[in-house]
């Protein structure tokens, strides 16, 4: 007797658009060693193209609002014209909506000086991504009481 071993099934090999800022991810943020096939037309071909490159291809390709090196505190201001202009915007290559830049700020006003120098040694999305986790944790405790 031969046992058959299931063999997982195969996911179509959807052409991906390059990311046209960073040649090393799609714009979907799959990275360019897991990619396939890349979508070449120009424009991209809808039905022929990851459904989430060709959503994501018209931000992706937008200019940044603001720029900021790793340190630059005028990160957080950034952020706060974000929040009073009540509208998204992309810091180095990363875009920023409300919520995020709201939270990120609420967050930073209440850290000491020596957390928020540590968290300026980190790139915009960890940043925000750090003081989302924040958040998240003080209001999932808050809930739980």
């Amino acid at each position: 007797m031969t046992e058959t071993i299931p063999v997982p099934p195969q996911r179509p090999k959807v052409p991906h658009i390059r990311h046209p800022r960073d040649e090393r991810q799609a714009v979907c943020g799959v990275p360019a060693t897991d990619v396939t096939r890349w979508e070449t037309e120009d424009p991209p071909r809808p039905g022929y193209a990851c459904e989430d490159c060709l959503t994501l291809l018209e931000d992706a390709a937008r200019p940044d609002d603001y720029t900021h090196p790793i340190g630059d505190a005028t990160l957080i201001d950034s952020l706060r014209t974000i929040v009073a202009e009540r509208q998204h915007a992309k810091i180095n290559g990363v875009l920023v909506d409300l919520w995020s830049a709201s939270v990120t700020v609420t967050i930073w006003d209440q850290l000491k000086q020596d957390k928020r120098d540590r968290l300026l040694t980190l790139p915009v999305h960890q940043l925000i991504l750090r003081c989302v986790a924040i958040y998240s944790r003080l209001t999932d405790e808050g809930h739980r009481r």
